[in-house]
C-alpha cells in the first residue's frame, strides 16, 4: 500500500484520546512510507492527521472542494493539494488515489466516506481495503449494527467482513495488507466465482 485514505473529523471531539490517536495514525503512516490521501482540511482530525504526517517527513495528498477552499479550512501545507468542483469529486479523487481507507473518529461526513467506499466494494468498484480504528469503542455501535444487517439479511457476512476493524492503527495496517476482499456482490448473484 503506497497511499491510504484517512476519512475522520473536521472536529477534535469531546475525548482528548481522539486527537492522540489522529497525530498516531499520522506519524504511523509516515514511519511506514505510506502516503495520506484526505479531506484537505487544516482544522479538528483531518488537520491533526496532515500535521503529524507532515512532521514526520510523510506525503500528505489533500483534496478539497472548492465552497471549503473558499472558506478558509484548506491546509496549504500538504504535499499537494487538489481543488474540485464538489463532495462527489472529492470522494472519486480519494478514491483513485488510494490503495485503501482507513477510517478513524468523526461525524456524517467520516460515515460518508466510509459507507461508500464499503458499497463500491461490494459492488466491484474497487477491491481496496477497508479499514475501521476503533478508537476507545467509539466505532462499538456501529459495528453491532453492521452485524445486525447481517442477521437480518441486508447484507452478505463475506461483505461484512470487508470492514477490517482493529483497536490500533499498526494491528489495522497488517490486517489490511493480509486482507482480500470479498467477489462482488454481481459476481456472487451471476455464479462467476
Amino acid at each position: 500500500m503506497k497511499r491510504l485514505a484517512v476519512y475522520c473529523a473536521s472536529s477534535l471531539g469531546v475525548d482528548p484520546i481522539f486527537a492522540d490517536v489522529a497525530r498516531h495514525v499520522g506519524r504511523t503512516l509516515a514511519a511506514r512510507g505510506i502516503g495520506i490521501v484526505y479531506g484537505g482540511g487544516r482544522l479538528g482530525l483531518m488537520g491533526l492527521v496532515a500535521d503529524a504526517a507532515l512532521d514526520a517527513g510523510g506525503e500528505v495528498i489533500g483534496v478539497i472542494p472548492e465552497v471549503l477552499r473558499d472558506a478558509e479550512v484548506a491546509h496549504h501545507g500538504c504535499t499537494h493539494l487538489h481543488i474540485v468542483a464538489n463532495m462527489h469529486q472529492r470522494k472519486a479523487m480519494m478514491t483513485d488515489l488510494a490503495d485503501g481507507f482507513v477510517t478513524i473518529p468523526g461525524g456524517i461526513g467520516t460515515m460518508d466516506e466510509l459507507f461508500e467506499a464499503l458499497s463500491w466494494a461490494q459492488l466491484g468498484y474497487h477491491a481496496k481495503p477497508c479499514g475501521l480504528l476503533n478508537v476507545a469503542g467509539f466505532y462499538d455501535h456501529l459495528t453491532a449494527f453492521m452485524n445486525g444487517m447481517v442477521t437480518a439479511g441486508f447484507l452478505r457476512q463475506a461483505h461484512r467482513a470487508n470492514l477490517i476493524e482493529a483497536g490500533t492503527i499498526e494491528e489495522l495496517l497488517d490486517q489490511m495488507v493480509a486482507h482480500r476482499t470479498a467477489p462482488s456482490i454481481i459476481q456472487m448473484v451471476r455464479g462467476d466465482l
